[in-house]
């Protein structure tokens, strides 16, 4: 064969050789020299979180281009157990829940990922992330340690979600460096165990070559609790604004192994959450970018906690408690964090400029412009009409119909109930009297209670509280021998952190008529996964004629515990909003009082601008469609016959007393 065709094949060979050897060669991301390694060239994570499960899938890219404008390279998301397994074995990764759309999305806008896989995550989402029908199980179990029963829910969750996520690893092709196990685990326990078995679990299901992180606050007594650099696993910290970063990243040093700690804040708070009952949690936007840069002229790097908040749609927002049972601090529906980039996109307040300068300096590259704000109607107002009482659909919005019958009320979870409301309803003893007492034990979270007479009229006695009262008087001049009690309970959002985390919502221990316990219930769980199936037909016209006549048959016969009229219970609201073309809008509560909300059978999440400060819930655009869209609202305390709700352009935080 001539000496030039054989040198020819032999170049051909070995170019094929070399360029096989790097097709198929992995990238790596990885932890040297106290530094991050992208494919062996340092890199310096600038992320902010931006949670999958609290925006609209359709508004994904519009949220993520706002990041990549502000100028981060990674997004760091938390991944709720509980939205992707409600129930034991039903698994959901559709919609909001579709993690694996919404990294490969990330991937193709150049982002890298840090995922938080929990179980545990806190994140002010309800329990936690942790299912509510772990809660079943006690008390066998004990969350967030080694209990076996635990550690074998936990198991078969994993099962089903690592491996999704194995593809995604940035070693494999994918986004995914780093994932993190639980969430400052050294502000809730010791137990060593629990963490290494949670390590043991990615190790197995996601190899060797993923780092693995904790992130506990930067103080000693947590990351002692909550770090394993023995088992190889990188301890991150967070610190409030305000700290000295140079003094955190050198005690992060002291809990990592020598050469494998690259500072690194995973929660760089941007803003704070907000409670119902609070003023919006606002912080100085010129003091935040100042902090901001305080940690990266130290050649850290950081993650924005939030870049952008999103909503607590349904019944998802969590809850904190203080030092005691009734220092509950229920979240509201929005999740706008006073982030840079705004509940619903926006970007134009200081925050997101001043911390576009800082970031500015360190990215180097040019920063592309945010896009244009999605198109904002104020649509007006929207007349809803009375459909009738909560009470007169038990057997349409219950479960099951006809109520549980069983001797002692228990809460929900009991009865295989995640969220939402329940009624307990028993017929009061011969030995009641005008003027008893009704005591309920423990109320989680609000209840309203009502006295039903023979003639079916029903009326108000007043709402217990969990975090004020608990007892309340039977009329003092009425014939109540024939009366029957219903207590209509509201969950309004697990603790996500505190000291009562993992309690069980509704009725948990006994109801007294005075000092005897009342017993023989009937139990309606109403979780309003759906109120689709609700209309006009839905109600009797008999609930609504009652409803009408509680006042003028009751009122002349009873000395009212107050001087306002007796509400008559919660009804359901109908309207119709026509739209021309489909745009984010804000639907204004002002002059309701506390309940929920649906647009085309989609709930918005919870209302209360009695108790302020949220006015408005935001209405994203692909909700709505062209033409008629369904309005349901489910008002727990007042009673007009008609009311209105107007949709704005713009959002508002101005309702409460506070």
């Amino acid at each position: 064969m001539n000496f030039k065709v054989i040198m020819g094949a032999v170049l051909l060979l070995c170019l094929w050789i070399s360029v096989g050897a790097q097709s198929s060669s992995k990238h790596s991301f990885v932890i040297e020299n106290n530094l991050f390694l992208k494919d062996g060239v340092p890199f310096r994570i600038i992320g902010g979180d931006l949670h999958y499960f609290r925006v609209h899938p359709l508004l994904w890219e519009d949220r993520l281009l706002r990041a990549k404008a502000l100028g981060l390279n990674a997004i760091q998301t938390y991944v709720p157990w509980n939205l992707h397994e409600p129930r034991p074995g039903l698994l959901n990764f559709n919609g909001s829940a579709d993690l694996l759309s919404f990294l490969k999305l990330a991937q193709e806008l150049d982002f890298l990922v840090i995922l938080r896989i929990g179980p545990y995550i806190c994140a002010e989402w309800d329990l936690g992330g942790l299912p509510a029908w772990l809660l079943e199980l006690k008390p066998s179990v004990r969350l967030r340690s080694s209990d076996a029963s635990y550690l074998s829910q936990v198991d078969n969750w994993w099962k089903e979600l690592l491996p999704k996520i194995a593809p995604e690893l940035f070693s494999a092709g994918g986004s995914v460096i780093m994932v993190q196990i639980e969430n400052e685990y050294g502000s809730f326990g010791i137990d060593k165990l629990y963490l290494q078995f949670l390590q043991k679990q990615v190790r197995s299901h996601l190899g060797n070559d993923i780092i693995i992180y904790t992130t506990d606050g930067a103080v000693e007594e947590n990351l002692s609790y909550g770090s394993l650099s023995d088992d190889g696993v990188f301890a991150a910290i967070d610190f409030p604004t305000g700290w000295d970063p140079a003094a955190a990243f050198a005690l992060q040093k002291r809990f990592n192994s020598p050469g494998m700690s690259p500072p690194f804040s995973a929660e760089f708070y941007t803003g704070w959450l907000t409670h119902w009952g609070e003023r919006l949690a606002q912080t100085d936007a010129k003091s935040t970018a100042v902090a901001l840069d305080d940690i990266l002229r130290l050649n850290a790097s950081v993650v924005l906690y939030m870049v952008h908040g999103g909503t607590n749609f349904g019944f998802w927002s969590g809850a904190n408690t203080g030092a005691g049972p009734s220092d509950f601090q229920p979240d509201i529906t929005s999740y706008d964090y006073d982030a840079p980039i705004g509940e619903a996109g926006d970007v134009t307040g200081n925050k997101y400029q001043e911390i576009r300068k800082v970031l500015s300096k360190y990215v180097g590259r040019e920063l592309p412009d945010p896009p244009p704000l999605p198109q904002r109607t104020a649509y007006g107002e929207v007349t809803m009409t009375k459909m009738g009482s909560l009470f007169d659909v038990l057997d349409v919005i219950g479960n099951p119909p006809g109520g549980v019958k069983l001797e002692w009320p228990v809460p929900m979870e009991h009865l295989r109930q995640a969220s939402g409301f329940i009624l307990y309803r028993a017929c009061l003893p011969s030995s009641v009297r005008p003027g008893s007492k009704i005591s309920v034990v423990e109320v989680y979270d609000r209840a309203q209670v009502f006295v039903v007479s023979a003639s079916k009229n029903r009326m108000f006695l007043g709402t217990l509280e969990r975090w004020s009262s608990n007892s309340i008087m039977l009329p003092t001049a009425a014939a109540v021998a024939d009366f029957r009690l219903d207590i209509l309970v509201e969950n309004m959002g697990r603790v996500n952190y505190g000291r009562y985390m993992g309690e069980n919502k509704g009725i948990s221990e006994a109801v007294f008529l005075d000092d005897d316990p009342i017993l023989g219930w009937t139990i309606h769980t109403i979780g309003l996964e759906s109120v689709s199936e609700l209309g006009p037909a839905s109600f009797t016209t008999t609930g609504i004629a009652n409803s009408n006549l509680e006042i003028t048959k009751i009122k002349p016969t009873i000395e009212l515990l107050s001087d306002s009229d007796p509400l008559s219970g919660p009804f359901f609201y109908e309207g119709t909003l026509n739209v021309t073309q489909p745009s984010d809008t804000f639907m204004s509560f002002n002059g309701w009082n506390k309940g929920v909300a649906f647009v085309n059978g989609f709930n918005l999440g919870r209302f209360w601008p009695s108790a302020g400060p949220q006015c408005t819930l935001y209405v994203p655009s692909p909700l709505l469609r062209r033409g008629e869209n369904k309005l349901i609202i489910l008002e727990l305390e007042d009673s007009r016959p008609v009311q209105t709700v107007e949709f704005k352009d713009r959002v508002d935080f101005t309702c409460g007393s506070y």
